[in-house]
């Protein structure tokens, strides 16, 4: 592999993991051999100092009951049916010289004058003797007996140590073996285990070479983490594609709304243009031209407001508002059209409710429901404004017995540019309750709507109780859409 290989292995997640995982299974591993390896060393030196005490123990009692013939048959007997085991016997007199001993040659390397008797007669002191070329150690234990007969018994550690060093070549062995397979696991598992990153990496990989938002993360439906992840990266995709979609049919409906007034003005002044008429007539064209791109302004205004509090950046200048007083000036300044359409327009008293908002949107959000509300009500109909108090909310209604709306419209009618069929025959916009919605919640309220066709709709505005301490302000400007 070559160096830019390695080091852009280096830098993947599933490299780092099964590092990681290398790591504690070499560290835990070492401390599990390393801890079997002292107990196995302490429990053999247990065995080989019980096994010492125990001939020490035997040969005390040969002594006394036979002294040191009784030791030396004792000895001979054992060699002679092959039960002796090599240890290391002398038996000293009162003087210290010794009385009788029996040592194996190889084991001639020690210096036995290290061997310090105890005082005390019936003591027991344990030495222990370090070869002089290196190697096994011999551990004695000698005792004083009553007639300062110091018997010595003692055992080399060569047996101990070629097992401990067996079961080190054992513990290293399997240790290779054990860390070969568990780094190979561990790459394994983890290159299993993060197969849902790798599958979303490539999804998003795929959108942004292509730009279609189409790609998804296949699912398990394991409930872990990643799947999760997989789940909420596929949920946030069909987000932003009905967003993408959204902003592709909104885009097309205000070009085909712009079009129609911009083509109009168009029409109006090279009409004009082409004939010979008199200053009147220019003057009526140039109002028409204008009127159209009021239109034009008023859509692009609204369009705007509504970005800005979907967006969290639409100015507000919130102030106490008195509900009754806001309901009288929507129906003063609907009045008239209410008279011209036939339409019976009222308020029902409302002088002690209060909210904290800013008076000049709330009054936006009244007249665009108004205004929205007598367009669809019928000669003799009626439209009424309302307002309550409900638990820790102010509810503001707008309800008139107009057409109503189809079932089929009613999840739709937030939509920005959206009309229903019986709504296009009327003149506007199709931002009128996008813009009531998105300033209704900048203020922290929600909106909602019932309606049965043919009966009528109610439209309420959810507003949370006026803090009365909120300080006046500024009116920020008002604009009419519909």
């Amino acid at each position: 592999m070559s160096s830019g290989l390695l080091d852009r292995a280096r830098q993947t997640l599933a490299f780092k993991v099964a590092l990681w995982y290398g790591v504690l299974f070499v560290a835990g591993s070492s401390a599990l051999f390393a801890l079997s390896y002292v107990l196995l060393r302490a429990s053999l030196e247990q065995r080989d100092h019980d096994a010492i005490r125990s001939t020490l123990g035997g040969y005390v009692a040969d002594y006394e009951l036979g002294g040191p013939d009784a030791v030396r048959h004792t000895l001979a007997s054992a060699e002679a049916m092959g039960t002796h085991s090599e240890v290391f016997l002398r038996v000293l007199g009162r003087n210290g010289a010794p009385v009788f001993a029996s040592i194996p040659s190889r084991w001639a390397g020690f210096d036995l004058s290290l061997i310090q008797p105890p005082e005390p007669a019936g003591r027991r002191a344990w030495s222990r003797l370090p070869a002089t070329e290196g190697g096994p150690v011999l551990d004695v234990v000698c005792v004083r007996l009553a007639d300062d007969t110091v018997i010595q018994v003692g055992r080399s550690s060569a047996l101990r140590d070629e097992t401990l060093e067996r079961f080190r070549l054992v513990l290293a062995a399997v240790f290779t073996v054990m860390l070969v397979m568990g780094l190979a696991g561990g790459a394994l598992l983890t290159w299993a285990a993060l197969r849902p990153v790798r599958e979303l990496s490539e999804a998003a990989r795929s959108i942004v070479a292509t730009g279609q938002l189409e790609a998804r993360v296949p699912t398990r439906g394991s409930g872990d983490a990643l799947d999760a992840l997989g789940v909420l990266f596929n949920s946030m995709l069909d987000r932003v594609q009905g967003l993408v979609r959204a902003m592709r049919q909104s885009l097309d409906n205000v070009a085909h709304d712009l079009r129609t007034p911009l083509m109009r003005v168009r029409s109006t002044f090279e009409t004009t243009l082409q004939s010979e008429s008199d200053v009147a007539a220019h003057r009526e064209a140039i109002a028409d031209g204008l009127e159209q791109l009021e239109l034009v302004i008023a859509m692009l205004d609204s369009l705007t407001d509504i970005s800005e509090a979907e967006a969290g950046t639409l100015r507000l200048h919130l102030e106490s508002v008195g509900l009754g007083s806001l309901l009288q000036e929507a129906i003063e300044l609907y009045s008239d059209l209410a008279e011209d359409r036939g339409v019976s327009l009222y308020a029902a008293p409302a002088d002690s409710l209060v909210v904290s908002a800013d008076r000049n949107r709330l009054l936006q959000v009244l007249l665009n429901l108004v205004d929205n509300s007598l367009k669809y009500t019928n000669r003799g109909g009626s439209v009424c404004l309302a307002a309550g108090q409900q638990d820790a909310e102010i509810v503001v209604s707008v309800a008139d017995t107009g057409i109503g709306i189809a079932a089929s419209d009613l999840p739709r009618i937030w939509e920005r540019l959206y009309r229903g069929d019986k709504s296009r025959a009327e003149r506007g916009l199709g931002l009128g309750l996008s813009l009531v919605k998105a300033i209704v919640e900048a203020h922290g309220g929600a909106v909602g709507v019932e309606s049965v066709p043919g009966r009528g709709s109610r439209f309420s505005v959810r507003l949370p109780i006026a803090d009365h301490s909120a300080p006046a302000a500024t009116s920020s400007r008002l604009q009419l859409g519909s």
